[in-house]
């Protein structure tokens, strides 16, 4: 990482404007950070009020005081810009700058992200007050990165937005004549004369036109994005050079983050798992899948921006972080490709909607409390990590996970109209990937195949244009490609394939499908082998009926009107091999399934031997050498079978949980740096630049 302080930022949201009555608070945190290893803080976010407390009138006395004094101290700011929440002078003055709702609503001033962004006047005062911001902070020696407003998300409806989806539209179809023909309006006689009859999506309006349903998901996205990129072209044009980032969120349907991320030059997201919801192995490895994804977006180091030092306070449970799980949580992104573990917040907010979220130093202030105390724990434990920062994440096997597709997936309207459960399967195929001990890429259909061993697109229900070329080439050159039922069932405009699904894959699958059949919640078949004894596996939900043409049936349906029709396959093609899932099957046959995938496509495990299904592996490289995570997400002590330990003890141990029985301690990580055996693709350390 191309940094002002060397190793794995740390720390976290501060807001200093909370507390400018009391210096001697203020004072007393800077004494708690250095205590704790804090090297790195962000502020900022939504200080706005404090920046400009009159339109015109600004005041960055305050901030400018922290800024030198944290550094003065070692510690390094983000600088956030405050477009997340504007001031209240703002929304009185300039009405038009707050969003209006899908039924024509103008709405109040209130929470966050209540603003157009399509809005000249916003778009202007947000340039004006990054101006300012970058005018005060972009020779200081202590900004880091510039923090571009905070979790972008949500749209606007109003008179202005409706203008520019329409000139979007225009520029996208070229005529209203195509656009009808893409969107099928011919159904229910919905048919445009022109393209200024167009409207939004609105629960009192259309929403059975699920072309515009897409677009208008698409049209949000670049509108974002556009926005984002407006507010850093206003920081760059007052000499800001450092790194800008957006933090993105878990899972989040609401814009194609593939898209927002060009706008930025590090990727960054907020982590809050539902721990202790379920195995806490399970959650962990739904939490890696989003830190792949996040890291995958740019294919270079990400940041953790946030996550909760303790409990949160908006989750339907608050559940306290059992003791370890601090640092095994952290470790977790590093592992997976963070340069930075850092939390929300550095001090607990007295008053309104997070007073009682999880923070470093919580209300009653001191430093001896056990959340302190594994925080300035985990500090010590990250420098120990330095050099590892700027390292990267080498996959050899991917899974495709979509947000256009799911936009799509989720709009289909039928066959199930609730539970597709694309989210589930997606983990489903990544945690088996993972627990074969090798990283995982997890891409979205704009990336390319080719450098990867091994691919897996569940659920690939929207085609964008050329997916079908591109996986034929993919598997052609020698891939190895599983894809699953319902897939390649729409073109990029949500319109039905003609001639047979699924679309452009059904030589390379050896099949068609003819059926599909929906389950009701409980309803299960089961799939056995097509020849001979063998497991039995569950399936659900949805099951696909196909027609062979070429493809061998592995596994066959064993129950209702279609026992004995294939639900695994296997087709050659060209130099490369692809398998097709008809149903939603269990974790089991997939963590079957892709054992031997992985060992079909030559991709060697990290470490050798039996991985304890509690146990996360994951490494990082740097020219020359590799560093590998082993992390025990459970509370009790997990023994590792002598040909993993033995591996595992061949390299230089950077940080070990290892007992003497040969086992990883509960929440435990060992760490360990070893000379890589094979080149490099690139041999350099990728930066955040």
């Amino acid at each position: 990482m191309n940094m002002k302080h060397a190793g794995i930022w740390y720390g976290g949201d501060y807001y200093p404007e909370q507390w400018l009555q009391s210096p001697d608070i203020l004072k007393q945190d800077i004494d708690y950070m250095k205590q704790a290893g804090i090297n790195t803080v962000t502020m900022g976010v939504f200080a706005w009020s404090f920046l400009e407390p009159e339109e015109g009138r600004y005041n960055f006395g305050w901030l400018k005081e922290r800024v030198d004094e944290l550094y003065e101290n070692g510690i390094y700011t983000i600088m956030g810009t405050p477009s997340g929440a504007r001031p209240k002078w703002l929304s009185d003055k300039y009405p038009e700058v707050l969003r209006v709702d899908d039924t024509g609503r103008r709405q109040l001033f209130s929470g966050r992200h209540n603003h157009c962004f399509t809005s000249p006047i916003y778009r202007e005062k947000v340039r004006m007050i990054n101006k300012e911001l970058a005018g005060q902070f972009a020779s200081h020696p202590g900004i880091l990165m510039w923090h571009i407003s905070n979790e972008y998300g949500g749209d606007c409806h109003c008179a202005l937005c409706q203008k520019a989806f329409r000139l979007w539209l225009k520029k996208k179809y070229d005529s209203i004549d195509e656009l009808n023909r893409r969107w099928c309006t011919a159904f229910w006689s919905h048919i445009y004369q022109s393209f200024d009859q167009i409207e939004s999506p609105s629960s009192i309006g259309e929403t059975m036109v699920h072309g515009l349903n897409l677009d208008w998901k698409r049209f949000v996205t670049d509108q974002t994005a556009d926005f984002a990129k407006w507010e850093v072209d206003a920081l760059r044009e007052e000499g800001a050079v450092q790194p800008t980032t957006v933090n993105l969120m878990y899972d989040y349907k609401g814009l194609n983050y593939h898209k927002l991320s060009t706008a930025v030059d590090v990727v960054s997201w907020d982590s809050y798992p539902l721990w202790y919801k379920e195995r806490e192995i399970l959650t962990a490895r739904d939490n890696g899948l989003q830190h792949d994804f996040m890291r995958s977006l740019k294919m270079k180091p990400f940041l953790l921006m946030e996550s909760s030092p303790s409990a949160t306070n908006w989750q339907g449970v608050s559940k306290l972080k059992k003791p370890g799980l601090l640092k095994l949580a952290g470790l977790q992104a590093v592992a997976h490709g963070s340069d930075s573990v850092l939390y929300f917040q550095i001090r607990q907010s007295r008053g309104s909607s997070e007073k009682f979220h999880g923070a470093v130093i919580d209300h009653y202030g001191g430093d001896d409390t056990r959340v302190f105390q594994e925080v300035k724990a985990v500090g010590r434990e990250l420098d120990l990590l330095r050099e590892i920062a700027g390292t990267f994440v080498r996959s050899k096997a991917a899974v495709i996970y979509d947000v256009e597709n799911r936009w799509a997936l989720e709009d289909a309207q039928g066959p199930r109209n609730k539970g597709l459960f694309y989210h589930e399967v997606c983990t489903k195929i990544y945690s088996a990937i993972r627990k074969t001990g090798i990283n995982v890429d997890v891409i979205t259909m704009d990336e390319s195949l080719e450098k990867y061993d091994l691919v897996a697109a569940p659920m690939l229900y929207l085609f964008q244009k050329g997916m079908e070329e591109k996986i034929s080439q993919y598997v052609g050159n020698g891939g190895c490609f599983l894809t699953t039922y319902w897939s390649g069932i729409v073109d990029d405009g949500d319109r039905c394939f003609l001639g047979g699904v699924p679309y452009g894959l059904k030589e390379i699958l050896g099949l068609r499908s003819q059926e599909v059949d929906a389950l009701y919640d409980g309803e299960v078949n089961h799939m056995v082998p097509a020849v001979g004894e063998g497991k039995r596996y569950e399936c659900s939900c949805l099951c696909d009926l196909v027609q062979l043409n070429g493809a061998e049936a592995l596994m066959v349906y064993e129950d209702d009107f279609y026992q004995g029709y294939p639900v695994f396959t296997k087709n050659s093609w060209g130099k490369g091999t692809a398998y097709y899932v008809c149903s939603d099957a269990d974790q089991e046959f997939y963590d079957d399934i892709f054992r031997k995938l992985t060992e079909e496509a030559g991709i060697k495990p990290l470490l050798n031997g039996t991985i304890p299904e509690e146990l996360e592996i994951t490494s990082r490289e740097s020219a020359g050498f590799e560093y590998i995570f082993v992390q025990n997400f459970s509370r009790n002590e997990v023994k590792l079978e002598k040909s993993l330990l033995e591996d595992l003890l061949q390299g230089t141990m950077l940080m070990g949980d290892i007992t003497d029985s040969g086992g990883i301690n509960g929440y435990g990580t060992v760490v360990i740096r070893r000379k890589l055996t094979a080149a490099i693709n690139d041999g350099q350390k990728n930066t955040i630049s």
